[in-house]
Parts: structure tokens; C-alpha cells; sequence
């Protein structure tokens, strides 16, 4: 501890900048900030005087730190940090861990007061560990949060580089500096000699005390009776490596053993685990780890017990010949199984036991597969590709292949997962391979490759019932990405008809047959379906991310049906599920269901958070084209053609069969606000049979352009869809069309007090209004011109308002005196009802992840929408929104 009191001399400017953030902090300002330097330079010790200052003034002080044996296994150092911040809740189980868990727990314990996240090492993070790290970086200014990482300028890794956190470099100590950290070390005044060696440390913390403590321990200073300490020129270590060197040699050769058996554990480790690699009781060991934690070799840490600094564990560590380093850590791993440890725990050890590959890791590989795969992909790769060409491994080549497919796919590499699929399936079939081929291939738009494997496989003659049904299932999944129904729908029937009893097969095979539903309209007899599948997947594992995808489109379904709260609740509530769950694809596509449905509902606000929380690279292609077609629809409606288009780019073009509706109506509209309304039209008419959502607007354009026919084929299949299934939206659709194909401004005005839908109420009265003008009809086109001005000022369609006053003008008729004014874009005014709701609870100081509770939110949408309320009232902090909520008497 001494040692770390004299590292911060010379450091009180460094000091002084870091405690000002704490002070921010005590105002509820967070930051986030990267503390870089050199190994030993006294980053770790200046922030740990920054956590002490915290923890005095009664904050939150979580720390964690990047393990360079650890980084294949997500999340560590955060998991560490929060396992030490117990609150009224359980910490994060390791097991089970996904950001968006570690997020939800970091904004609980802001929630209850400052927190200071502090993560050392952070080069040795894993790219989880990053990601987390970047969205939390985002969210600081809306939590009491001080993040704080501490990084080496070396290794360069580009996730690191990408950080656009403010970086406080910690430099080396200024030769004033080191000269009195030598006096407090030495107990008197350098000589010239003892600085010149002290010169060599480089004005580095760490190895200048490590160097003149060596000197100290091997008699090399004497201090005279004036004071002077002088140099003898004897025992000066040659390098870092050999101070320390010299400071475990003056521990016995029991106490150097067990050092080294630590040093294989990381930095931190558990006592227990030390004692199973050593083949040891706890209780022996104690006399060595407490000579080590006198000599100030460890200290104690979160875990159990730390080396005081990572050089030290380094210098251990590489005092150990590879070879035997190899040997030694799969020994330490089989020790770690033996004893009962968790997965990551042992994966530690194998991931460093070099390529070696004995019969019972292979039996552990392929027992813990499907875990290591599920909560650690990167992981599972290096384990998995080291122990599958083992020729141990050969009589389970297969399971291991499937395995390492399943996991390249995770971590996003489709084509090397396709590669190995392959590959598992020259050595048996598998419906599992089949299925991560399937995966690959529909997320690369080669579903048609899927059917040529499946029908292949379907002619193996040893094929059991059990695995042909489910290959029917997958060639109906495949018939459906090509949008080919009807082949979908008949293997669908297929394996239902086999009444094998297999439960994954039924119920997939009863989503196929919804979707099918879904896609040709029949949402009423898709309904049914949906309950009967739930009930077949309920209970079993297996099924666990199909019972999310089916009610996603349970959700879309009641949405078709008009039965619009319950689908929004509905579709809130499986985001939910799949958030806690870590499924990201489904995340993803309730995120999108949501998206669209606020869309029709005439919450746009709320839509555009929705449809823009997740990356592109964690959706399916169909899904994210469907979110940017409605963020782009959105902004065109309102006047920002410029961020329509950037959407419009990132949907890229629709490579499969299946019409996206909003990606559809959003080029249309682009093209037409460019003067181009022909292209437009034909943009809708060559999807509008695939798509109802185009029938307004094909009939719109094509009555617009004189194209009679066209408007009478949409009109004609507008009244066939109400046939198939009448409900209000498609209703007022069909009565949409057949005003405009008869020009009938009454009957438009009946339109819209009928429609369920506030976009197509504000066209029918904008319709209506034109209508009127066009028959010298002045009052009633004004009434419905304000009435339609209204309308559209409440979505914020102001393209749409202008256009309209635009058409109204030829005719001689101008806004009229009590239409309200656009809505205004900053301040408190600006919030919308939803961004209210949240700043309500702000104010009760509620977190994101209980404000996500009570408005069935994520906590991913809340934080956006509070980025929205600080960015709108241009405020720094919740407590700033808080003032802002006193001052109009909110909350």
C-alpha cells in the first residue's frame, strides 16, 4: 500500500482533472473516459484514488478488468464489476448474461445513486465487452454513470481505436517527480549516481519502485549522516521483468510455486480454483498467500485474491517454459472440471493449453458445445476447430462440426458457418446441420440451395420418420423465403398429417402454415393457428425461440385484424421476452412488428425509435428493409427527404420475393416528390397485388395520372380483399379507392370518418378538399381542408400539408384562420405524449429498465427516447430534465 501512496506523487494535476469528473458526477453529470498509458505508468493507481474519493462520498464503485486468457469469453470484466454492486436485485448470473442484462443492471444502480463502472485492461476486453461499453458511453449523459476505461496504447485493436470517449493520457514522471519518489522510497536525499539509475526506469511508476526496492533488498543504498543516499553500483536488476524477478525470490520456493500456479489463472482468481490445480487444501496454502500478500505480490481483489499489478503476473507467468505452460493449463483445466467449475472457467484453461487435444477434452467439448456456443461463440470456434480434426474426435466429428457451424453463424460469419455445415454433413446427415445451412442461406438470399439439400437429403435411405418430417419442415421454411405459398403451405399440411408426435416439427410446421395465412390475408383463420402452435411449443426448451416468432406474428396478425391496442400491447410484450432472453433476431423483428403497427397507428414518434434501435448486421435482410422502408415513408411525409434517403440506400434493393410494403410506398413517394409520379406508379402498381398497404396510393396516382385502368384493377381488388376478410382498415381502403375512381368528395369525407387509420383519414380529407375546390364547392372544400391540414399536422406530415395548400391555391382557396400552426421541433412544447410519459417517471426517478416496465418499453427504446427529451429541452443530465419538469409542473 505504500508503494501505491508514493505512485500518485507527481500526479496531482492528473488527479485533480479526474476528481473534477467526480465532482460532475455528484451534480448528476456522467462521463465517460479513457485513461491510456504505458504499462506501469500509474493509471490503474490514479484511478483507484479516483474510486476511493467516490466510494468516500457514499457513490457506487463497480470495477472490472479485461483478462488477456479471458478475452474469447464474453462479458468478463463487466460481469466482475457488477458481481461486486449487489442492490436490492440478484447480480447479472454469468451464465445467462447479454448486454442488454448488464445494461438493465448498470441503470438500476444508477437509479438508486451515483455509479462509478470502472473497467482496467480494457485492451484485453472481448468485442461484447466493447459493444456494451460504446452504449453506455452513449448513455452518460442521462445517468449518474462515470465510466472509466483503462487502456494500454498497445495492442492496437480497431475496436478500441473506434471509441470516441475524450482519452486522459498518463505521461511519465517528470524528473522532479522521480526524484522525490526516491527520497520517500530511500528514506533520504538521492545522490547523482542513484538518479542516473533511477533515470532507467523511465519515469515509470511501477518499475522505479520495483528497481529501487531491489536495490533496498540487496543493500545497494546507504543513506550517511548527512542524508544522502547513496549508490554501492552493486545488484541493479537489468529490466522490469528482473526486479520483479528479484522481489518473488526473496519468497521461498514453496510460496514461487503456488505464485506460478496463480499466474495461470489470470490476473484474478479464485482461491478454490488455485487449490483444485495445486491438488491442495485452502487451508495449506494460507502461510504462502500470506507471505505473498505481506511481500505485496497479491492483493486482494473482487474475485478472490489479485497480483498487485499485471506486469508482476506477466513476469510469473513467463518464467514458466511454453511447453510446460501448455502442459500445466490443460492440467489446471482437468483439475477445474474435477472440482466442479463453470464452463468459462475451464474454457480459460483449455483456450491456453495449446492445440493438444486428449480424449477427455473432447468429451467436455462436445458435453458443454451447445453452452459455449449459446453464451460464448468466439470462444466455442477456437475450442471447437482445435479438437474437431483431433483423431480422437472421430467417432463425434459430426456433433462437433454441428457445433462449430452453429457458432460461426452466431458470430455473423455465414459463410464459414455454410463451409462447415458442409463439411458435417460428408460425415452423416444431421437435421441440425441442415438447419444452420438453411439459416445461412436465407439470410443470403440462396434458399433455392436449400431445397436441392433437403430434397438430397430426403433420398437417404436410412433416413428415420423423425428426421424426414423435420427436413419437410425446413423445405417448407425454404418455399416460403422464395415466396412459393403454395408449396409452403402443402409441406406445412404434410407434417401435420404424419401425427408423429414431434413436437418442434408440429409446431413449426403450424407457423408456416400462419404466415402462409398471413401472407394471402386469412388473419382470421390465422389467429387459431397461432394459439394451437403456443400451445404445442409450450414447455419445451427447444422451441423457446419459435414461441417467440410465433407470437411476433400473433402480434402482426391482431394488428391486421384492427384490434390495434392489443397489438401494440402484444408486440411490446414479446420484445420484452426476446430482450430478456438475449434473442437478438427476434429482438430484432418484434422491434420491426412494433415499428410498423405505431406506423398505422399514427405514432411516428414512436415508430422511428422503434425501427432504428438495432444495428442492420442483427437483422434479418427482410426485417431491416421493413424498418427502414418505415423510417424513410416517415421522413418523406415530413419534409427530410435527405434522411429519407440515406434509409432508402441502407434498404439497398429487395432481392427476394416477397414485396416490402413500406420500402414500396417510401420509393414511390420519393420519386414522386422528384416530379417523376409515372415511375412512382409503377413502383406500386408491380406490387401493389402482393401488398394491400399500396392499394390507396396505386389508386391515388393512377386517378392522378388518368390511368383508369389501373385505378379500376386496385379499386376491383380492394372490394375482393374485403370479401376475403372484412375489417375496418381494408373497408375504408376499398371505399378510398372507389371515391377516388368516381370522383366523390362526399364520399371521401365518409371515408375518413371511417377509417381506423390516421395516415388514410388525413388523405381522404386532403382528397375531399381538392374534390370540393375542383366543383366550385368553396365552404366545404375550406372545412375539409382545415379538417385535413389538421389531420396531417398531428403526424407531422408537413410535406403533405404543403402539398395540399399547394393544390388548394390553384383553386383560390388559402389556409383558413383557425387551422393550428406546425408543431414546434425544440423545448417543452416539442415533446411528444410518449417522451412526456417518460420524463414523468424521470422525475419519480425511476431507471430506464423500470420506466421499460411500466410503459412496456425496452430499456434500449426508453434511453433513445431520453436522448430525445435532453436533445429537444437542450439539457445535460436527468437532473437537468427534472428542473425543466419543476419549472411546468410535471411530475
Amino acid at each position: 500500500m505504500r508503494a501505491v501512496t508514493l505512485r500518485l506523487l507527481g500526479r496531482e494535476r492528473e488527479l485533480e482533472r479526474l476528481l473534477a469528473r467526480v465532482e460532475d458526477l455528484a451534480q448528476g453529470r456522467g462521463a465517460a473516459l479513457l485513461v491510456e498509458g504505458e504499462p506501469g505508468i500509474g493509471k490503474t493507481t490514479l484511478v483507484r484514488a479516483v474510486c476511493e474519493n467516490a466510494a468516500a462520498r457514499g457513490f457506487r464503485v463497480c470495477r472490472g478488468a479485461g483478462d488477456e486468457l479471458g478475452r474469447p469469453l464474453p462479458l468478463l470484466p463487466l460481469l466482475e464489476a457488477l458481481a461486486t454492486a449487489r442492490a436490492e436485485d440478484a447480480a447479472v448470473d454469468p451464465v445467462t448474461a447479454t448486454e442488454d442484462r448488464l445494461l438493465a443492471r448498470v441503470d438500476d444502480l444508477c437509479a438508486i445513486g451515483p455509479v462509478v463502472l470502472l473497467v482496467d485492461d480494457l485492451q484485453w476486453a472481448d468485442p461484447a465487452t466493447i459493444a456494451v461499453w460504446r452504449r453506455l458511453a452513449g448513455l452518460v449523459p442521462q445517468l449518474p454513470l462515470l465510466l472509466i476505461g483503462v487502456v494500454r496504447p498497445l495492442p492496437r485493436r480497431d475496436e478500441l481505436a473506434a471509441l470516441r470517449e475524450p482519452r486522459f493520457t498518463v505521461g511519465r514522471l517528470s524528473d522532479v517527480a522521480v526524484a522525490e519518489l526516491v527520497a520517500h522510497l530511500v528514506g533520504g536525499v538521492p545522490d547523482r549516481e542513484l538518479l542516473r539509475l533511477a533515470a532507467g526506469a523511465g519515469g515509470n511508476p511501477l518499475y522505479l519502485v520495483e528497481l529501487v526496492e531491489a536495490l533496498l533488498r540487496g543493500g545497494a543504498v546507504r543513506v550517511d549522516a548527512t542524508g544522502i543516499a547513496r549508490s554501492t553500483g552493486a545488484g541493479v536488476p537489468a529490466s522490469l521483468s528482473a526486479a520483479i524477478a528479484d522481489r518473488v525470490g526473496f519468497l521461498g520456493e514453496g510460496v514461487r510455486r503456488v505464485l506460478a500456479a496463480a499466474a495461470l489463472l489470470g490476473v484474478d482468481f479464485p482461491v478454490a480454483d488455485l487449490a483444485a490445480v495445486l491438488g491442495a487444501r485452502v487451508v495449506d496454502l494460507l502461510p504462502a498467500l500470506q507471505d505473498a500478500t505481506v511481500t505485496g505480490v497479491l492483493v486482494d481483489g473482487p474475485a478472490g485474491l489479485s497480483f498487485r499489478h499485471p506486469l508482476v503476473r506477466t513476469a510469473l507467468y513467463d518464467s514458466v517454459p511454453v511447453a510446460v505452460r501448455g502442459a500445466w493449463h490443460l492440467e489446471a483445466a482437468r483439475a477445474l472440471v474435477d472440482s466442479g467449475a463453470g464452463v468459462r472457467r475451464v474454457a480459460r484453461q483449455l483456450l491456453a493449453g495449446g492445440d493438444d487435444a486428449p480424449p477427455w477434452v473432447v468429451a467436455w467439448v462436445v458435453r458443454h458445445g451447445a453452452t459455449l456456443v449459446a453464451h460464448a461463440p468466439e470462444a466455442a470456434v477456437d475450442l471447437l476447430t482445435r479438437v474437431v480434426e483431433a483423431p480422437q474426435a472421430e467417432h463425434c466429428r459430426a456433433a462437433l462440426l454441428s457445433h462449430l457451424a452453429e457458432a460461426r453463424f452466431r458470430l455473423g460469419d455465414h459463410h464459414g458457418a455454410e463451409a462447415v455445415a458442409l463439411a458435417g454433413l460428408a460425415h452423416g446427415a444431421s437435421v441440425d446441420l441442415h438447419w444452420t445451412l438453411a439459416q445461412c442461406r436465407s439470410l443470403t438470399g440462396r434458399s433455392a440451395q436449400t431445397l436441392a439439400e433437403v430434397r438430397r437429403a430426403l433420398e437417404a435411405p436410412d433416413l428415420t420418420e423423425a428426421d424426414r418430417t423435420r427436413l419437410l419442415v425446413l423445405a417448407a421454411r425454404a418455399h416460403w423465403d422464395l415466396g412459393e405459398l403454395d408449396d409452403a403451405e402443402r409441406l406445412a399440411d404434410a407434417v401435420l398429417a404424419t401425427g408423429i408426435g414431434d413436437r418442434w416439427a408440429t409446431s413449426w410446421a403450424l407457423h408456416v402454415r400462419t404466415i402462409v395465412g398471413m401472407a394471402r390475408g386469412r388473419m382470421a383463420d390465422a389467429l387459431p393457428l397461432f394459439e394451437r402452435a403456443l400451445a404445442v411449443a409450450m414447455g419445451d426448451p427447444a422451441t423457446a425461440d419459435l414461441r417467440l416468432l410465433l407470437q411476433i406474428n400473433q402480434a402482426v396478425t391482431l394488428g391486421e385484424l384492427d384490434r390495434g391496442e392489443e397489438a401494440i400491447a402484444a408486440a411490446a410484450e414479446v420484445r420484452q421476452a426476446a430482450d430478456r432472453a438475449g434473442n437478438l433476431v427476434r429482438l430484432a423483428q418484434a422491434q420491426s412488428a412494433l415499428g410498423q403497427l405505431l406506423l398505422d397507428a399514427g405514432r411516428w414518434d414512436e415508430a422511428l425509435v422503434e425501427v432504428d434501435l438495432l444495428a442492420d448486421d442483427l437483422k434479418h435482410p427482410l426485417v431491416s428493409r421493413c424498418d427502414h422502408g418505415v423510417a424513410a415513408l416517415i421522413h418523406l411525409h415530413r419534409g427530410a427527404p435527405v434522411e429519407a434517403r440515406r434509409h432508402l440506400d441502407l434498404a439497398g434493393r429487395d432481392g427476394t420475393g416477397h414485396v416490402v410494403g413500406s420500402l414500396a410506398l417510401a420509393r414511390s413517394l420519393e420519386l414522386e416528390q422528384d416530379g417523376r409520379p409515372a415511375e412512382a406508379l409503377r413502383v406500386l402498381a408491380a406490387g401493389y397485388p402482393a401488398a394491400e398497404d399500396l392499394l390507396p396510393e396505386t389508386a391515388r396516382l393512377a386517378v392522378r395520372l388518368g390511368e383508369r385502368e389501373i385505378a379500376e384493377a386496385v379499386r376491383s381488388r380492394a372490394w375482393e380483399l374485403v370479401d376475403e376478410l372484412d375489417v375496418p382498415h381494408r373497408r375504408a381502403a376499398a371505399a378510398y379507392c372507389q371515391a377516388l375512381c368516381d370522383d366523390d368528395p362526399a364520399a371521401l369525407l365518409a371515408v375518413a370518418e371511417q377509417a381506423c387509420r390516421p395516415l388514410l383519414r388525413a388523405q381522404a380529407l386532403g382528397a375531399a378538399a381538392v374534390g370540393f375546390a375542383a366543383r366550385g364547392e368553396r365552404a366545404s372544400a375550406r372545412a375539409a381542408l382545415g379538417r385535413a391540414v389538421e389531420a396531417h399536422t398531428a403526424l407531422g406530415a408537413e410535406w403533405d400539408v404543403n402539398l395540399l395548400l399547394s393544390r388548394l391555391r390553384e383553386h383560390g382557396i388559402r389556409r383558413g384562420p383557425h387551422v393550428k400552426h406546425r408543431r414546434t421541433a425544440h423545448g417543452w412544447d416539442s415533446l411528444t405524449p410518449t417522451e412526456l410519459r417518460v420524463t414523468e417517471l424521470v422525475v419519480a426517478g425511476l431507471s430506464n429498465r423500470q420506466i421499460g416496465e411500466r410503459l412496456f418499453m425496452s430499456g434500449r427504446t426508453v434511453a433513445t427516447h431520453v436522448s430525445h427529451v435532453l436533445a429537444k429541452l437542450g439539457v445535460r443530465s436527468r437532473t437537468d430534465i427534472a428542473r425543466e419538469a419543476v419549472r411546468h409542473r410535471v411530475g
